[in-house]
């Protein structure tokens, strides 16, 4: 739990949802489909923590991607594999609903990319603009 509705750590990006966290996992799950992305995974973390009797604030990992993006990254690094497909944690901190994820300058730092490498995983950055922009009409009725 953070103390000043601030969250920071290297290298992560961290945006505010308007939405509560399954709305913005809904939200984000129909802009991958929207986008011809292959959504591999959505964990839902607090659910899991329940089964084994503990507590956890709302928090899913969704786990997404193009393997015709990310896979040219892994064949150069193979360690990338590690980080991806790419993931965005969306969670509950104290009222508000927060969007985390690596950041694509961070991951091609840590997997020594070139330009056209790191340009593969720049997409997250738009996708979760569009994710935290305020609902339009249009944009609520189809997502």
């Amino acid at each position: 739990m953070t103390t000043n509705n601030t969250w920071t750590e290297t290298g992560v990006v961290t945006k505010l949802s308007p939405l509560p966290v399954a709305d913005t996992v809904t939200r984000l799950t129909g802009l991958i489909a929207a986008k011809g992305m292959k959504l591999f995974a959505v964990i839902d973390q607090s659910a899991e923590a329940s089964r084994a009797g503990l507590q956890l604030r709302e928090t899913t990992l969704v786990l997404f991607g193009s393997p015709a993006a990310g896979t040219p990254v892994m064949a150069a690094a193979p360690l990338s594999a590690l980080d991806l497909p790419l993931k965005v944690l969306i969670w509950a901190d104290e009222g508000q609903t927060r969007v985390s994820y690596y950041s694509p300058a961070a991951l091609a730092a840590r997997h020594q990319l070139g330009a056209d490498l790191a340009a593969r995983l720049a997409g997250i950055d738009p996708l979760t603009d569009s994710l935290i922009a305020p609902l339009s009409g249009d944009l609520a009725t189809s997502v």
